[in-house]
C-alpha cells in the first residue's frame, strides 16, 4: 500500500496552519465570550454590514437555519441587529451594532497579533511571496470552481 508522506502534503500542511491561527485567536479572544461559529459570523459582517441572512449563510457555507439560531444569539447579546430589507419582504439584512465597534477594534488588533507571530521570522519578502502564492492558490481553485456545478459535475462548453 502507498504511503504519501503527509508532513511535506501542502493540503494537511494548510489544514493544520488554519486550524492553528483558529485556535490561537480562539484563545485570544476568550474575553469577549464568543463562540468561534459567532467571532466567524461577526468578521464577515464586519468586513460586508448589511447582507441578507441567505448571503451570510452561503458566503460563509452554512445551513440556514443554523446561521438564523446563531444570529438569534448574536441579537440576544447585542452584537448585530436584524433589519428588513427595503426591496424584498422576506429578506432579512444583518448589520453589526453600533456597540460592537469597540470590541471588533480590539479582536482585530487580536487578528494581526496572530497573523503577526505567524509570520515571525520571515522577511517582508518572504511574506510577500506566501501571500501571493497563497492567493494564486485560491485563483486556482477558484477557476476550477467555477467549472464545476453544484450538482459536482463538470460544466460544459458551449460551442457556438
Amino acid at each position: 500500500m502507498f504511503r504519501e508522506d503527509l508532513s511535506r502534503n501542502f493540503g494537511f500542511i494548510l489544514n493544520d496552519v488554519a486550524r492553528l491561527l483558529r485556535t490561537s485567536f480562539d484563545r485570544r479572544v476568550k474575553q469577549f465570550g464568543l463562540t468561534r461559529s459567532q467571532w466567524w459570523v461577526l468578521t464577515f459582517l464586519f468586513r460586508n454590514d448589511g447582507v441578507t441572512q441567505s448571503e451570510l449563510a452561503e458566503t460563509l457555507e452554512i445551513e440556514k437555519p443554523t446561521l438564523g439560531r446563531l444570529i438569534d444569539r448574536l441579537e440576544a447579546k447585542g452584537w448585530v441587529r436584524r433589519e428588513p430589507d427595503a426591496k424584498d419582504r422576506r429578506a432579512w439584512r444583518v448589520h453589526l451594532a453600533d456597540e460592537t465597534e469597540p470590541a471588533m477594534k480590539t479582536m482585530r488588533a487580536i487578528a494581526a497579533e496572530v497573523r503577526r507571530d505567524a509570520l515571525a521570522g520571515l522577511s517582508a519578502d518572504e511574506r510577500d511571496r506566501f501571500v501571493d502564492t497563497l492567493l494564486a492558490i485560491k485563483a486556482n481553485l477558484g477557476a476550477g470552481e467555477s467549472r464545476v456545478g453544484r450538482n459536482g459535475t463538470r460544466a460544459r462548453r458551449r460551442v457556438a
